[in-house]
C-alpha cells in the first residue's frame, strides 16, 4: 500500500487542529471581553445571538462536510491501488485549496474570494472522485 495517500490526510487533520485552535481561542476571548457564562451560550442559537465573531466556528463546520468525502477517497485509492501521481495531485490541490478557504474564513472573510477557493476545491475533489469512479469501472 502505497502510504504517501494519508499524507494529504494528515494535512487536513492538521488544518482541523488549527482552525479549533482559532474558534477555541476568539471564543473564549470574546466570552471573557464580554463577560458572558458559558450556560449563556448553551445551544448554537445562543451562541449566534450572543457572540459577533463566528468565522472560525463556522469554518470548523465546514471542514466537516465536503472533507469527509475526501477523507473516503484516500481510503478508497489506497484500498484498490490507485494511487499515482494524478491522484496525488488532485488530493493535495484539494488541501491546498481548503487552506486558502479556511484562511479567507477566518481573517478577512471576503465570501467571493472565499466562494471561489471553495469551488475551485470542490472541482478537485470531484476530479479525483471521477478518476477513482473511472479506475473502479476499469476493474
Amino acid at each position: 500500500m502505497n502510504r504517501a495517500i494519508f499524507l494529504p490526510a494528515a494535512a487536513m487533520v492538521a488544518l482541523t487542529f488549527a482552525v479549533w485552535l482559532r474558534m477555541y481561542s476568539s471564543r473564549v476571548g470574546e466570552m471573557r471581553r464580554k463577560r458572558i457564562h458559558p450556560q449563556a451560550v448553551a445551544t448554537s442559537a445562543q451562541m449566534a445571538a450572543r457572540l459577533e465573531d463566528t468565522r472560525a466556528a463556522d469554518n470548523f463546520r465546514n471542514l466537516f462536510e465536503l472533507p469527509v468525502l475526501f477523507y473516503l477517497a484516500l481510503v478508497v485509492a489506497a484500498l484498490t491501488a490507485q494511487v499515482d501521481t494524478v491522484v496525488l495531485a488532485l488530493a493535495w490541490l484539494f488541501v491546498a485549496l481548503r487552506i486558502v478557504h479556511s484562511a479567507i474564513h477566518c481573517s478577512y472573510n471576503k465570501v467571493m474570494h472565499r466562494f471561489q477557493a471553495y469551488l475551485a476545491g470542490s472541482v478537485a475533489l470531484w476530479a479525483l472522485w471521477g478518476v477513482l469512479a473511472a479506475g473502479l469501472l476499469r476493474g
